[in-house]
């Protein structure tokens, strides 16, 4: 094998330094960037919230239904599912008193008078989202996770074929159009349909994001982009989720305070150059040598004549067009990569699942919601930041190992909390947390790591794709939750362990440079099943890679 120059890039740009000022920018720009990523995905807790609500009284167009309502003994009951929010006693001609029989009662024939206590309005307000139509709540919300589906799948063809930066502006700007116009919607099938695409731009905005900082950096920065850079961004977005909605009760101005801050991006086009590797996969050396001259100048260090030179690039530039041209089946090309991409999917899948069911399940904790949504992402936050501190102390199958574990076990022990204990079900539900957002943002990392640039965001957006149907499903889990509270904390305790278990099968890539090449991709640890004997006569099983067809 030769030595190619895209398994040497970090080598090659090492002259620019790790942190210098344009590393810096490129990390500020970008984590920044992930900010509205970071509340629209879970802006559905406040804008699609089931308020307290009841049935209105057939005369509550000449008297307030409140007051009806009081006058002749009707008692609110505080679920969103339950008998009093669904139906009425039936009542005489006059209106005045209960019909015979404590049993006797109908549907909700008048609509529903809703609480305006937390805000003044839902979409679950504005259309009647509750009792027989309340189905369209978690639907609504799952669509945005189809969305974001769709998204992870095209945006990585996308980002490969046409580049990081193009696509990275478009979902922008897609993300933050899809918003405003979302705020003038007049049903719940238009608020449905663009939540689609809102979610389509979201996720690929952020891995585009993700991908184009990966790639610009080097190692040591690159990691501490990832965790400290762009999952924070990412978590300081959901926190200013709560603060937004406690001052916005409408969930219209809601969406455009979220919308608004993505045309703040529109001018930093001109400071995110696209990656220098994807241009040299491309072809395009001169391209590239730009990119990083113009890093050297902003660090003021001088660069060499010629950057990258013919030998160098000659692995990476195929002379073939067609072989220049990536496509998804790559992702099952070689044994090395499908086993990774198999592995991956099972689980983001799970990751997201959990991830996203215990943060949508804010609004469905004891006390008040805003307080639990700003702790939910608060622990998002300290996580990132304690992930950071520990990413290069221990091997990375081993740390997402534990992470999920932990979870697994503290969401199953929910199990054992008796009924009457609301409080301690809501601290192992927040406690779990911990686990699964440290291992959310540090599958990222790892599969950044994990991926050759030549399909890195094609793989990248197949696993957020697997991720997304974790989330889809995640929304049906909660509701299922009326019928069973426990129910869900099983299944999300019972899927991060088992994603635990099959994630000490990947190969540890600390410390290790970051694979350009489908030959490079790293081999998946194999333990009793296998003798080392039997291992080390594989092709593909050591750093040496041989291409497996």
């Amino acid at each position: 094998m030769s030595n190619g120059k895209i398994r040497d890039f970090d080598e090659i740009t090492s002259f620019l330094g790790d942190y210098g000022l344009f590393q810096i920018l490129i990390m500020v720009l970008l984590s920044v960037s992930t900010m509205p990523a970071g509340y629209m995905g879970v802006i559905v807790v406040f804008v699609s919230d089931t308020p307290e609500h009841y049935c209105r009284s057939p005369n509550s167009s000449s008297r307030n239904g409140t007051e009806w309502e009081q006058e002749n003994g009707f008692h609110y009951r505080g679920s969103w599912m339950g008998p009093g929010s669904c139906s009425r006693y039936k009542l005489n001609e006059n209106w005045t008193e209960k019909a015979a029989g404590f049993n006797d009662t109908e549907q909700c024939l008048d609509g529903w008078v809703f609480s305006t206590d937390k805000y003044t309005a839902t979409i679950v307000s504005e259309w009647d989202l509750v009792c027989d139509n309340a189905w369209k709540v978690p639907f609504s919300t799952s669509f945005f996770f189809v969305g974001a589906l769709i998204g992870s799948f095209i945006s990585g063809h996308l980002s490969d074929r046409f580049g990081r930066k193009p696509v990275f502006f478009f979902t922008m700007i897609l993300q933050t159009v899809t918003a405003l116009i979302q705020v003038t919607s007049v049903s719940w099938v238009m608020f449905t349909i663009l939540n689609c695409l809102r979610g389509l731009g979201q996720i690929s905005n952020f891995i585009a994001s993700l991908v184009l900082g990966s790639e610009i950096l080097s190692k040591s920065a690159r990691v501490t982009y990832i965790l400290l850079g762009h999952s924070l961004g990412f978590g300081f977005g959901y926190a200013l989720l709560p603060l937004f909605a406690y001052f916005i009760r409408g969930w219209r101005m809601l969406l455009v305070a979220a919308a608004l801050p993505g045309f703040l991006f529109i001018p930093t086009w001109c400071l995110i150059p696209e990656s220098p590797r994807w241009l040299l996969q491309k072809g395009r050396v001169e391209e590239a040598e730009l990119v990083i001259r113009k890093a050297a100048q902003w660090n003021r260090v001088p660069a060499p004549e010629v950057i990258f030179r013919a030998g160098d690039c000659l692995e990476l530039m195929n002379k073939d067009e067609e072989e220049q041209t990536y496509t998804y089946m790559d992702l099952m090309r070689t044994h090395n990569i499908r086993n990774i991409t198999i592995l991956g999917v099972f689980i983001w899948i799970s990751v997201a699942m959990v991830y996203y069911g215990l943060s949508l399940n804010s609004s469905n904790l004891h006390g008040n919601i805003y307080l639990n949504c700003f702790i939910s992402a608060a622990i998002d936050i300290v996580v990132y930041v304690a992930t950071w501190l520990l990413i290069d102390r221990a091997p990375r199958p081993t740390l997402l190992f534990t992470t999920l574990m932990f979870c697994g076990i503290m969401l199953l022990v929910i199990k054992l909390v008796p009924e009457d204990m609301p409080i301690m079900v809501q601290v192992l539900a927040l406690v779990g947390k911990i686990g699964v957002s440290a291992a959310y943002c540090f599958i990222y990392v790892f599969f950044t790591e994990l991926m050759p640039t030549v399909v890195r965001n094609m793989g990248l957006g197949i696993c957020a794709t697997a991720g997304r149907i974790g989330a889809i499903i995640c929304p049906y889990l909660l509701y299922m939750g009326l019928y069973s509270k426990i129910l869900p904390y099983i299944i999300f305790g019972t899927a991060s362990i088992m994603a635990a278990a099959v994630s000490m099968l990947l190969p540890d890539t600390r410390n290790s440079k970051l694979p350009d090449l489908l030959i490079q991709t790293k081999h998946i640890r194999r333990f009793s099943c296998c003798s080392k004997e039997t291992l080390s006569t594989r092709p593909d099983a050591t750093e040496g890679f041989k291409e497996v067809n």
